[in-house]
């Protein structure tokens, strides 16, 4: 990714999630606690996945994936901004910013194709069981992943050299708690028409695309459910789509606001609070959510726990 800065700024000052100091030590708790609980959440969800040979199968390779990705994704924005909770100066290098940006946009729209590559599985594996191991291979799987992630990071460094070959002739000050492209663009000195054009372009050629695979597989899932005679399959199917489910509305529906709105709407203390949950709080509530309904992580949580106590006892 080649950036060259062709402007007079060389660094951004964020005006960061609150002015108010009294507010200061309960968020940096507050979202220390949430940014532990992720690190300790996604990482426990892949060493269960990948060291328990019950849980080797499409649907748990893919939830892994998803944790890796939730792992690196809120450590692009969540350190940074604790550290910036307690400082005077929230600066952050015109490089860095860019990078941060290239990777928050990347692995965001990784984890959004990932959700649909999740939504197609249970699609599979609930509409056509017979053929669920034919259709659902482990080549199959991996080459999800690996498209879902190729086409993360090339939209990624299309739209970071798109935004950051704008002038930026000041005022240097970004309102916001991370380098993101709406308040990035608003401090633009020359014109921001192809950058707002190409966001829009993969926002819903990306995220509504992804979204309308979740939607139509939901809907022939909710179809296939309904049309089962056995209530303990009804249930057990709701129970199994039910998680995903939860995780992609949030998801999506906070990510599309932020992003799917005119160019000149202006960006408030609600924007950030809407970015929190998608930057902060979704990789942590990704894998408490599928531990919570899964039945057999919850399993294999239990039984840990059991022979963890027993060792020490």
């Amino acid at each position: 990714m080649d950036i060259t800065n062709k402007t007079q700024v060389t660094s951004f000052l964020l005006t960061g999630l609150t002015d108010n100091k009294k507010l200061v030590p309960f968020l940096f708790t507050l979202f220390l606690v949430v940014y532990t609980v992720t690190i300790v959440g996604n990482t426990g969800m892949v060493i269960i996945v990948h060291g328990t040979a019950g849980l080797h199968g499409p649907m748990y390779y893919f939830l892994s994936c998803l944790s890796m990705v939730d792992l690196c994704y809120s450590s692009v924005v969540t350190p940074k901004m604790l550290f910036d909770l307690f400082s005077k100066m929230k600066s952050i290098s015109y490089n860095g910013c860019a990078l941060q940006l290239f990777f928050f946009a990347a692995l965001a729209v990784t984890e959004a194709l990932l959700l649909s590559s999740m939504s197609y599985d249970r699609y599979v594996a609930i509409c056509h069981p017979l053929h669920y191991v034919s259709i659902m291979t482990r080549r199959r799987c991996r080459s999800l992943v690996l498209l879902s992630t190729s086409i993360g990071f090339l939209q990624s460094a299309v739209q970071t050299s798109c935004v950051f070959h704008v002038q930026f002739c000041g005022p240097h000050v970004l309102d916001h708690f991370y380098c993101d492209i709406p308040p990035l663009l608003k401090l633009s000195c020359s014109s921001t028409l192809l950058c707002d054009l190409v966001t829009i372009f993969f926002t819903c050629s990306c995220g509504v695309g992804s979204m309308v695979t979740v939607l139509v597989s939901y809907t022939l899932i909710i179809s296939s459910i309904v049309r089962m005679k056995s209530t303990e399959g009804r249930r057990k199917a709701f129970s199994t789509c039910s998680s995903h489910l939860t995780c992609v509305s949030i998801f999506y529906g906070t990510v599309f606001f932020i992003y799917l709105r005119p160019p000149d709407t202006g960006f408030g203390k609600w924007d950030k609070v809407v970015s929190i949950f998608y930057s902060v709080m979704i990789p942590m509530l990704n894998p408490l959510i599928y531990s919570l309904r899964n039945q057999d992580v919850k399993r294999v949580i239990v039984q840990a726990t059991q022979q963890t106590w027993s060792s020490g006892g």
